[in-house]
């Protein structure tokens, strides 16, 4: 019976073809900004998060905040960090290692072709280990950093393509850094992070000696804990300690204390608000929509009055009336959202391709869940059902002998 139902719904919204097409745009408009802005910002999201994902959570960076420019963290700040503040966050109790790291926008130079590249120090002696271990640093060509290494270098994996020179960089290849020869001796496994992926490491002190760095700048610290569990009264301990050093009050820190977990949830944060944003914008449009089912649902019923006294007189009953016009308004909502759906996805799986070619950049995904599509293509059903009650207890309603009367 319900299929009878069924296809006797798909027919007469077929006949009202352009009716139908006009209910269904404000269904269809909300239904694609939810799904294209919500697969753009879960793509978007996800891939933030691979930037940190390799990070534990027994891994801190301490950085100074303040006025900054474009450009890598920690640089163009009104105070850096002293290089000797490492040494004394050692001293806190449950720091297992705290060790500097220098950071520089560099011009890299290969095949006759310029890009810039990000600079950034390796870390010597004890701390090599401890930092190689920290962020699963492994060589896919040749090899890491040793000590020894005088203007060596190791890739991150994206240089190994043809895109950025022309031809690929590979272990024993020579570049120019910043017009200073070094030759590649590694390039590193690809972490799908953007940052490591498009990384420069170079020796600490041949940074220092060679890059211009000043030795009593720091960039970033890193340091690693020794129990997760104490993670937050040890970062309580080293803010504790900036104060002091830096002569700051509590509130007043010009400098910044946090776990790749914080910077996450900071971000996850952000995207969520926008996400509710879209939510709220999509929701009114949805709304709009709704209305339209149960305006041309109401027409329908006032269009077919005579249908109705019609199959009333000859045994139909209210259930089935009821039925009939439901099945008409969820469909109209189902037809709606699968549309929507398609649109959604076109849109967004474009949006980011297209983003992708102009910045250059891999950050900008797409990424649209089965259960995203599923819980768009039920909710447009159950809008469509919800806005079509009214019309269909209407209809179910009608006096058969008063509907033959008053139908022309």
């Amino acid at each position: 019976m319900l299929k009878d139902y069924f296809i006797y719904s798909v027919r007469n919204l077929r006949n009202r073809g352009l009716r139908s097409w006009l209910t269904m745009i404000g269904i269809f408009i909300g239904i694609a900004a939810v799904v294209s802005l919500i697969g753009l910002g879960e793509g978007l999201r996800i891939a933030i998060m691979s930037q940190f994902g390799f990070l534990g959570p027994d891994v801190l960076s301490v950085q100074a905040s303040g006025l900054a420019f474009a450009g890598p963290p920690g640089t163009g700040v009104v105070e850096p960090l002293s290089d000797e503040l490492a040494d004394k966050i050692r001293k806190v109790n449950g720091v297992e290692a705290a060790f500097n790291r220098y950071i520089k926008s560099s011009t890299l130079e290969f095949n006759d072709r310029q890009n810039i590249g990000i600079a950034a120090s390796y870390p010597e002696g004890e701390n090599r280990k401890i930092f190689e271990t920290m962020i699963n640093l492994k060589a896919e060509d040749g090899r890491l950093l040793k000590d020894s290494d005088s203007r060596k270098a190791v890739l991150g994996n994206n240089f190994k393509s043809d895109d950025t020179f022309g031809k690929g960089i590979k272990s024993g290849d020579k570049v120019l850094l910043n017009g200073i020869d070094f030759e590649i001796v590694g390039i590193l496994e690809k972490k799908g992070s953007f940052i490591f992926d498009n990384v420069v490491l170079i020796n600490e002190q041949t940074m220092i000696d060679d890059i211009g760095i000043v030795k009593e700048e720091v960039n970033v610290i890193a340091v690693k804990i020794e129990d997760v569990s104490k993670a937050d009264e040890i970062k309580e301990n080293i803010e504790k300690l900036l104060r002091k050093e830096r002569n700051v009050k509590k509130g007043e820190e010009n400098f910044q204390v946090q776990s790749p977990q914080q910077t996450l949830e900071a971000l996850n944060s952000t995207l969520f608000a926008v996400q509710l944003f879209v939510y709220i914008i999509a929701a009114i449009s949805l709304a709009v929509g709704g209305i339209g089912i149960m305006n041309t649902m109401y027409t329908s019923v006032l269009e077919r009055t005579k249908e109705i006294g019609i199959m009333k007189s000859i045994g139909a009953k209210n259930s089935a009336i009821f039925t009939i016009f439901f099945v008409e308004s969820g469909l109209l909502g189902m037809v709606g959202g699968i549309i929507g759906i398609i649109l959604g996805m076109a849109f967004a799986f474009g949006l980011s391709a297209v983003g992708r070619a102009f910045l250059g950049s891999d950050l900008i995904q797409a990424s649209i869940s089965p259960f995203l599509v599923i819980g768009a293509l039920m909710f447009s059903f159950l809008l469509g059902t919800i806005f079509g009650v009214l019309p269909a207890y209407q209809a179910s309603k009608l006096n058969p002998v008063d509907s033959l009367r008053s139908a022309k």
